[in-house]
């Protein structure tokens, strides 16, 4: 009884938090997320029967998507992937788990958010991170050694979701890739102009690509004295420099990792560089960077990759970063994020405080990563062939947060289906003949819709073409039928005009390819 009197106490708490935060006007997957927690409680109590309440709501970082968020997504995956078929990509797909061991290792210090399933069937098998890994495993296990692909999918992170930052457990990643021998940076270019490419026809705001290279990490540890066995671990706590200030990340290299201070003070001297091909030269005179060979090499590409990214015109959003590190493990070259600086529309991030809106552009965070890995695929290969590889990935789920926020700042209305025609009728008995009708309009490959009614008002027909933004009705009376015609409405001007049967398709096929 005690127990139930504590989740009573509970309960209440939950409540108020709840309360608190309507009143303050939260964001919906705030309120939903607290509302979730308290149902959950209620649900620990149960019904007066004493049996276990049935909860209903999505699993904790999933979420489910209504037609008008479909609508805004499809349309932002139709931009992506006519982007990618245009830099000639091909698609793949892969399952959505992989053995265990296919995974393992691969991922540096973020193998801990990879999902395990249970054992079934002697399999020790775990849900896909990401989309790189499973599409190294194809090219091994099929002998491919040049693919240019592109794969969107679903992948799995047993992360601590913060879906009011568009972050999930279970999300989409768009990926594309170009797998082969190649010059030096040309495909590496053509990576972050599909960025870019990407970010402006999606009119997503300002933003930047930020370029670095593993070489050039790797060299600058070494020439800053950090042990070998450290490199890793060093440039994951690097990574961490988008989220947190140097001083948190200095303390964590020095009191967690074990640097001394004199080291973590000479990265942070480089860790603060940015600039363009002009810092590339200036490091490449560095008294100290030109001690590593590796670092010079990555120094060398990233001149060149800019005398490339000169001619794909996409200088003025790319930045050479030196505190860029991305933690996974399996980068050896370049590596790149695109990051959204965000005006007009509120984002809630990390920095940002309830009810303090800032006047500045909010840094949404990285919506795309990548790199070269060109030792992945070898890791799979019996023999160890290695097939040099150079990939980009989109993360959708932030994008279309803020593709969501624009459409419910703007008046325009989201369509949530293509319908280009109601067939609809003035009087009534006349089922038989709007049904012959729509037949033959579905059958001309005509996308319409009819209701399912035998008699229908008119006023109710057009009144469904004005809320769901159907173009054309096509109105049928007893008079049009004798005459041979149908009477045409041109629902944004209410203007009609009678067209005969046999031109109808035409002047239907016609007015919606204008539009």
């Amino acid at each position: 009884m005690e127990d139930k009197a504590q989740i009573q106490d509970a309960i209440k708490t939950q409540g108020e938090v709840v309360r608190k935060l309507k009143s303050e006007k939260a964001t919906k997957e705030q309120i939903d997320e607290e509302v979730a927690k308290l149902l959950e409680l209620k649900a620990r109590i149960g019904g007066d029967d004493g049996k276990h309440q049935f909860v209903l709501k999505t699993a904790k970082g999933t979420r489910d998507y209504n037609p008008k968020q479909m609508a805004i997504r499809e349309k932002v995956f139709n931009t992506i992937i006519s982007c990618f078929k245009r830099h000639g990509a091909e698609t793949i797909d892969t399952p959505v788990f992989e053995l265990k061991e296919t995974l393992t290792g691969k991922y540096g210090e973020d193998s801990k958010l990879i999902y395990d399933l249970k054992d079934q069937g002697g399999e020790l098998l775990s849900l896909r991170y990401d989309l790189t890994v499973p599409f190294a495993r194809y090219l091994a296990m099929n002998k491919i050694t040049n693919i240019k692909r592109y794969h969107i999918a679903k992948v799995y992170r047993r992360d601590n979701p913060a879906m009011t930052r568009g972050r999930y457990r279970e999300f989409y990643q768009c990926d594309f890739d170009i797998a082969g021998q190649y010059d030096a940076m040309i495909p590496d270019a053509e990576c972050l102009k599909i960025v870019h490419e990407i970010f402006s026809e999606l009119e997503l705001g300002d933003f930047c690509i930020k370029v670095n290279d593993r070489r050039i990490l790797d060299g600058m540890f070494a020439v800053c004295g950090v042990p070998d066995d450290k490199f890793r671990t060093i440039c994951s706590t690097v990574d961490k420099l988008d989220k947190m200030a140097w001083e948190d990340v200095k303390k964590e290299m020095v009191n967690e990792k074990g640097l001394s201070e004199e080291v973590a003070d000479q990265i942070g001297e480089y860790v603060s560089m940015k600039g363009g091909m002009d810092l590339a030269e200036r490091l490449l005179q560095d008294q100290k960077m030109c001690k590593s060979k590796q670092a010079c090499a990555g120094l060398s590409d990233i001149k060149l990759l800019f005398s490339y990214l000169q001619l794909f015109q996409v200088t003025d959003k790319v930045v050479f970063d030196l505190s860029l590190a991305r933690g996974l493990d399996y980068y050896t070259g370049i590596i790149y994020e695109g990051v959204l600086t965000q005006a007009g529309v509120t984002v809630v991030s990390n920095e940002a405080q309830k009810g303090a809106p800032s006047e500045e552009s909010v840094s949404v965070g990285s919506v795309a990563g990548g790199g070269r890995y060109d030792g992945l695929v070898g890791m799979f290969d019996p023999k160890g062939r290695k097939v040099p590889c150079v990939g980009v990935s989109i993360g959708i789920e932030r994008i279309f947060s803020i593709m969501e926020q624009k459409a419910e700042a703007s008046a325009e209305k989201v369509r949530t289906t293509e319908v280009q025609v109601m067939v609809a009728s003035a009087q009534k008995n006349l089922l038989e003949e709007r049904l012959k009708l729509i037949t033959d309009l579905w059958n001309a490959g005509i996308k319409a819709e009819v209701m399912y009614k035998k008699n229908p008002k008119l006023l109710s027909q057009l009144q469904h073409c004005e809320e769901s933004g159907i173009p054309l009705v096509a109105i049928l009376g007893e008079q049009e039928l004798k005459d041979g015609v149908v009477k045409l409405r041109i629902v944004a001007t209410r203007e009609e005009f009678d067209i005969s049967r046999a031109d109808l398709i035409g002047e239907i096929k016609k007015r919606t390819s204008e539009a």
